[in-house]
């Protein structure tokens, strides 16, 4: 008889297989919520052609998802924890699937905005619920570690993905469909989830508190929302205002969770140095991804005239790299260390940020090809191993409170990164001289956004058309250059501040 049948610490067959299935059903809502957020890159132009939004608008479209996913994680974790992380992703995916099929046939810029807004309401149920009941399937903390690095690369491969799947939806449909393909999906997950996910919840959570839910919200929204402004705009009284009101929020809802006995968010994890770097990590790991993504979809469709589907299988290097790191991220950290690991990443990721400064419009495949590729190897590996980091340093009850933290870190990168690295190309781009004959009007539209450039050109006479394409080009390319410059210095210094705060932290063994 063999060892294993012999060991009662070895899960029976179909336990195992029951756990890895319910993680297959896991990743489904974390694949699609990563499509959700890099997708609309590539709807942009269509959308800003139907429903002709302007340049505040279109940003606010771009980003107002992740904004409130941010906002809501935490409250969303720690509700998981009270009545069950299986029930409220069930609810959740329901939530996503009916707001996505408002959001496809959105018939203004406001409209899209509130739906947009909604979604990541319901996004905010889907994200700490699957990483919480991982860690509750998986008690041994090498299988986490496998299972944790399929989450974080299906996280990683769904924003990665998004062009891809947008491209080929974009090349024959209308642009409302890359928001149509999350109903199927969420309709499988709500079916085989109610079977095969098990229920887990903290068995003695106290109250969700309700006052500290307002608060969160109204703190990260109100920052995010000043740094947004004040990167596009310069600091005014209104934005000013905007950062005192958040600051004091989050400043309230520290201070009310070491109060109450039964806390949303158990701030003193922050005191551990290794916890409170693999935040930081996280949120920067995905800022570097997120704003490039974001941005290097317009430059491949609207500067290199890429179709969208040319475009999406183009940035398809980022997907293969965190696919792949994400993968193997547990056996590299175990076998050199998690600071090398997560400080490793972090500079891949700011490497490649830096060659994209000698980017031109006529710059050859393999440079982009390459660092995408990078990009995707460097935010697969950091994201993947400060996910397993923050998820270990806490009981699993307390699963959910700190998986919405991961969350709460990967969402606020993604809305940053655009935020503020979409500041920087706006502020070069808005300036770039149209030719003399152009109407005011005309000339107003080409400077809102790159989008409307080329709608713009291509209703004037031929030549003045593509004087005035190529000055539009040559400025967003500009704009791209210099923020993959701030994004590159970013990244490279978190990454020396990684070293320093994860120095000595250790995955768990079995």
């Amino acid at each position: 008889m063999s060892s294993r049948t012999l060991d009662p610490a070895q899960p029976a067959p179909r336990a195992a297989r029951s756990r890895w299935l319910a993680l297959a059903v896991l990743v489904l809502a974390v694949l699609l919520v990563g499509v959700d957020a890099t997708v609309l890159g590539l709807a942009t132009p269509f959308l800003s052609e139907d429903l002709q939004p302007s340049s505040t608008q279109l940003l606010w479209i771009g980003d107002v998802y992740s904004f409130v996913i941010a906002g809501l994680l935490v409250s969303m974790g720690s509700l998981g924890d009270r009545i069950g992380r299986k029930k409220l992703l069930l609810v959740g995916s329901v939530a996503f699937g009916a707001v996505s099929a408002l959001t496809a046939y959105a018939h203004s810029p406001e409209a899209m905005i509130v739906w947009r807004a909604l979604l990541g309401v319901a996004g905010a149920t889907l994200m700490p619920s699957t990483l919480a009941l991982i860690r509750n399937i998986f008690p041994d903390p090498r299988e986490r570690s496998l299972a944790v690095g399929i989450w974080g690369a299906m996280a990683s491969a769904g924003a990665a993905v998004g062009p891809v799947v947008g491209g080929f939806l974009l090349e024959h449909f209308w642009w409302g469909s890359v928001f149509l393909i999350n109903l199927p999906v969420m309709a499988v997950l709500v079916v085989v989830g109610v079977k095969l996910l098990p229920e887990s919840k903290n068995p003695a959570p106290g109250p969700w508190d309700l006052v500290s839910v307002g608060l969160s919200m109204i703190g990260i929204v109100a920052v995010v929302y000043a740094v947004k402004e004040a990167a596009a705009y310069g600091i005014r009284w209104d934005i000013g205002v905007a950062a005192a009101v958040g600051l004091l929020a989050l400043t309230a809802f520290v201070r009310r969770q070491l109060r109450l006995p039964s806390p949303l968010l158990d701030v003193r994890l922050f005191q551990h140095k290794g916890f409170t770097g693999a935040v930081i990590a996280d949120l920067l790991t995905i800022l570097g991804l997120s704003g490039l993504v974001f941005f290097l979809s317009q430059f491949l469709q609207m500067v290199q005239m890429r179709t969208p589907l040319q475009a999406g299988l183009a940035e398809l290097p980022a997907a293969v790299g965190a696919v792949s790191a994400g993968l193997f991220a547990g056996y590299v950290a175990r076998r050199t260390s998690v600071r090398g690991a997560v400080s490793g990443g972090l500079a891949a990721v700011g490497v490649a940020l830096g060659a994209c400064v000698g980017l031109q419009a006529a710059t050859g495949y393999w440079l982009l090809g390459s660092v995408l590729l990078v990009v995707g190897i460097g935010a697969g590996l950091a994201f993947t191993v400060t996910a397993d980091v923050i998820l270990s340093s806490v009981p699993k009850e307390q699963a959910g409170a700190a998986s919405a933290v991961s969350e709460t870190a990967y969402e606020l990168g993604a809305a940053l990164g655009i935020a503020l690295l979409g500041s920087v190309v706006t502020g070069f781009y808005r300036g770039f001289p149209v030719p003399d004959g152009v109407a005011a009007g005309a000339a107003d539209e080409a400077h809102a956004s790159l989008g409307g450039a080329v709608r713009t050109a291509a209703t004037l006479p031929d030549d003045m058309g593509a004087r005035l394409l190529t000055a539009a080009q040559e400025s967003f390319t500009d704009g791209l250059r210099a923020a993959a410059g701030v994004g590159s210095v970013i990244l490279l210094a978190a990454s020396v501040l990684a070293w320093r705060l994860l120095r000595g932290q250790k995955l768990e063994e079995s």
